[in-house]
């Protein structure tokens, strides 16, 4: 009898290949141990609710009162909510029409794309344009949406930086593309090379890959790092001699925690360095509500906003969005405040920088915890947290290691973060799910948890790496790089 349509051997041999290690078989263990009784502390996903971090005030009371319109009406309702949370939920229930349980324009609600509009150009000094800012349900739709556009099969590569999120290599296995890997300089603070650009993209020309566009996470995602004005620069001039459209993606621009290098969107460097780049150069640039010190994840809020982008494959991409007929509606409301916050003299204020500011101070904090801890453990080496929520820590393994998890049929970095989950119930993810270079191991966690607790996290991991390495090393040491 021949194989199902639905059985394994008959699916789409793409879905077989697309992995996507956050959710892989380190947290699929995690799950499975929680259900036992122990207790999991889930450091695999940039999930900041799910850590204990508290929902800012204001957009949950304007939501919620969007949510169920019919409290407005309430004469106590004055008692609950203040005054501006409940003009900017009747501000945005005029824009929806039939409220957030109806169907909204395919590209999103007009009135919020224009508030997303006035934001990149109250950030960049440049203006934007609401009908090329499209909302989304997270930054991850908007980024697979794109893709889909560019990539039409195996011949067309994407140049994604590796250590890379894998919310990338999934989507273009998905899509029957090809990932094109471009490797950061660890030893330079993950730095970027435009040497090793050119290399990988001459590499894929040999290989008849037709390379058409090119990644940054900035802040980056596994590694932390903030991408200089001047390394923009140079990427904006190699898409443009390279003929590359760029995917900015900029979700993590809030989480910003040093002040050498402030977030600069690829937009406003495109625009500071003028024709003809910036009427040439092809650019498309994601935001979410997902991280920042909203950390609003389940919400699923995203936008992606056009730069040079040609009419007739604009409308292409209205097309795509609209067989999915409309984003996530309250999503969207969540997006039109976070690009507009309340202002100096509002009700809500002052509670709410209280919030945000107390948010960003202690995740700056909780980065400096982390990279101290891991760089004070044995044989770990750990580059500061610059940006975004993670820290991405080299694990330097000794040869029985290697050879010991070889023997139980695991890759190195996935055999000492299984050790580390079953040992403390500490949730990582292996650096082989986000690519590295052949020979060096990493794990990836957030800087998440809550502030007390750090101490004893880095205790725990400290105390499991310390008799990991004594196990497994031959006493012979390591250096440090």
């Amino acid at each position: 009898m021949p194989p199902k349509p639905l059985d394994y051997e008959s699916i789409n041999e793409n879905v077989k290949k697309s992995q996507y290690a956050v959710r892989g078989e380190l947290y699929l263990r995690a799950s499975e141990l929680q259900k036992e009784g122990k207790k999991i502390i889930f450091t695999n996903v940039g999930n900041p609710h799910a850590l204990g971090q508290k929902p800012l005030s204001f957009p949950r009371q304007v939501v919620a009162l969007c949510q169920a319109p019919f409290l407005l009406d309430d004469p106590n309702v004055g008692l609950l909510f203040p005054a501006d949370a409940i003009a900017k939920a009747k501000h945005y229930l005029s824009m929806t029409g039939g409220g957030l349980g109806a169907y909204s324009d395919s590209r999103g609600i007009p009135g919020v794309r224009k508030e997303v509009a006035e934001f990149i150009q109250r950030r960049d000094g440049y203006p934007s344009d609401p009908e090329l800012i499209y909302l989304t349900d997270g930054a991850s739709k908007g980024v697979m949406q794109i893709l889909q556009t560019i990539i039409g099969g195996q011949g067309d590569g994407i140049l994604v930086p590796v250590p890379q999120y894998p919310l990338y290599s999934a989507t273009i296995a998905l899509l029957g593309g090809s990932l094109v890997p471009y490797y950061l300089e660890e030893t330079a603070n993950w730095g970027l090379d435009i040497n090793e650009l050119r290399q990988s993209v001459n590499q894929a020309r040999y290989k008849g890959i037709t390379v058409k566009a090119m990644v940054i996470i900035n802040p980056g995602n596994p590694t932390g790092q903030c991408l200089s004005e001047a390394n923009l620069r140079e990427v904006l001039q190699f898409c443009f001699e390279e003929n590359l459209v760029l995917l900015g993606d900029e979700v993590y621009q809030q989480n910003i925690y040093q002040d050498e290098r402030p977030f600069v969107s690829a937009k406003k460097v495109l625009m500071d360095i003028g024709p003809p780049l910036s009427k040439e150069v092809q650019l498309i640039s994601f935001h979410t509500v997902s991280k920042g010190y909203w950390g609003e994840c389940g919400q699923r809020g995203g936008y992606f906003e056009m730069t040079n982008i040609p009419p007739e494959t604009v409308d292409q991409i209205y097309k795509v969005a609209s067989i999915s007929l409309s984003p996530n509606v309250p999503a969207q409301i969540f997006m039109g405040l976070m690009v507009n916050p309340p202002k100096p003299g509002d009700i809500s204020y002052d509670q709410f920088v209280r919030e945000s500011k107390g948010i960003l101070e202690s995740l700056r904090r909780r980065a400096r915890i982390m990279t101290d801890g891991f760089n004070s453990c044995r044989n770990v080496v750990c580059n500061f947290t610059e940006g975004a929520m993670y820290s991405f820590p080299q694990i330097r393994l000794p040869p029985r290691a290697i050879e010991a998890a070889k023997q139980a049929g695991k890759v190195p970095d996935v055999f000492y973060c299984l050790k580390l989950l079953e040992a403390t119930g500490i949730s990582t993810v292996p650096g082989s799910g986000f690519g590295q270079k052949e020979g060096v191991f990493h794990l990836r966690t957030t800087i998440l948890p809550a502030e007390e607790d750090m101490p004893a996290i880095m205790d725990s991991f400290k105390k499991f790496n310390d008799d990991f390495m004594e196990q497994y090393e031959d006493h012979r040491g390591y250096s440090r790089m």
